[in-house]
């Protein structure tokens, strides 16, 4: 059997292990340590000197947390977009809250502004004030930040910016990761850079940062002995795993650039199949392209490209399922226009590592060139 193409790999710099070994030498392996520090800063310098940030064990975490920054307790509700992974909006059901989704638009398949409005309206009209906003950067590509931003602020709600695919991408030059009222970031294996596992969270001010750090780590108060006034959680980031995100800050824009090089390729080699749709950039738009995915004519054809691929060892995988399609949410307020579970239907996310080969790239390409050949 051929060698195993994965979807999105880790890909390590070569300098990880140097922090680490600087965090065994000095015996630092507790949730705190220089590389924690260190890593706070290396992010901090990235995105923006006018933030904050928290280095967490999760993206998941840090969201759960950004949900409780802002008060999201039992029975509010929470607005989320419908086109993302589980991980957005578990922590609104974590803290008792309730998820609304709205649906995408085609632009970029991310948060539709109509919609949006619509649900909010509605809300407001059945005596519910939203809490919060999730508005995801789905595959890298950046949501359309102004005009979710415009709405958000007419209403009162707050924004939590879930930036866990788009770490490098911009809108009109700004980073991803500073848009939100607070925002997340996620360093999971198969993130554009990773930490193993861990993430952050982006804080405006130092005081929403110090609450983040304080709850993350059990919420001990200041007193010799260990006494809690709050609930906490074990969220707080280690200073081996930041060390790894210390080396992997290093090569952040080269992973960016072969990533994008990637989506390139696809491009060129199926720009003269008129049945492979991309989704492209909107002008002021800069994708990571953390996933470069293609858009199929049905449901059937997409299911046997991913089936062509997976016999010869590639793996890819169906863009997200919509969280209203989910059983687990299936009573949850939605409000929907068809975009996201076509782009279900339709969708499928190709091999888009930044380790990826030549030779690789153009297996992909010859599985679905075959494929095409022989229907």
């Amino acid at each position: 059997m051929n060698e195993k193409i994965w979807l999105s790999s880790p890909h390590m710099s070569g300098k990880e292990q140097f922090y680490i070994k600087e965090a065994f030498d000095a015996n630092w392996v507790a949730p705190l340590g220089p590389n924690v520090n260190g890593f706070e800063s290396d992010i901090q310098n990235y995105l923006d000197n006018n933030i904050e940030v928290a280095a967490l064990s999760s993206g998941t975490a840090a969201l759960h947390l950004a949900l409780i920054i802002l008060g999201v307790s039992k029975g509010d509700e929470v607005i989320c977009q419908s086109k993302t992974f589980s991980a957005s909006a578990n922590p609104i059901v974590y803290q008792g809250a309730t998820p609304v989704f709205v649906d995408s638009e085609k632009d970029t398949w991310n948060l539709c502004p109509e919609q949006l409005e619509r649900a909010i309206e509605d809300r407001l009209s059945k005596g519910k004030h939203p809490k919060a906003i999730i508005a995801v950067h789905l595959y890298g590509m950046p949501y359309k930040v102004n005009e979710i931003r415009e709405i958000a602020d007419r209403y009162g709600i707050p924004i939590v910016e879930d930036s866990a695919e788009s770490l490098g991408s911009t809108y009109n030059g700004e980073k991803c990761g500073t848009f939100g009222d607070l925002s997340i970031l996620s360093f999971n294996g198969n993130k554009i850079i990773t930490t193993s596992g861990g993430g952050a969270l982006v804080t405006k001010t130092k005081g929403q940062k110090d609450l983040a750090v304080f709850l993350s780590t059990q919420a001990r108060d200041a007193a010799p002995h260990y006494q809690h006034s709050h609930i906490g959680y074990n969220y707080r980031m280690s200073n081996i795993v930041a060390g790894i995100g210390r080396g992997q800050m290093t090569i952040l824009d080269s992973h960016v650039n072969k990533r994008r090089m990637n989506f390139e390729f696809y491009k060129k080699a199926f720009q003269d199949n008129e049945d492979i749709v991309f989704l492209d950039e909107p002008q002021g738009y800069h994708s990571n392209r953390w996933l470069s995915c293609i858009l199929l004519p049905n449901y059937k054809i997409r299911e046997e490209i991913r089936l062509t691929l997976e016999k010869d060892n590639i793996e890819s995988r169906p863009l997200w399922k919509p969280m209203h399609a989910q059983p687990i949410f299936k009573h949850a307020p939605s409000y929907l226009n068809g975009v996201s579970d076509a782009l279900f239907d339709c969708g499928l996310c190709l091999p888009s590592g930044s380790n990826l080969t030549d030779n690789q790239l153009e297996r992909v390409k010859s599985g679905i060139n075959k494929y095409f050949a022989i229907c």
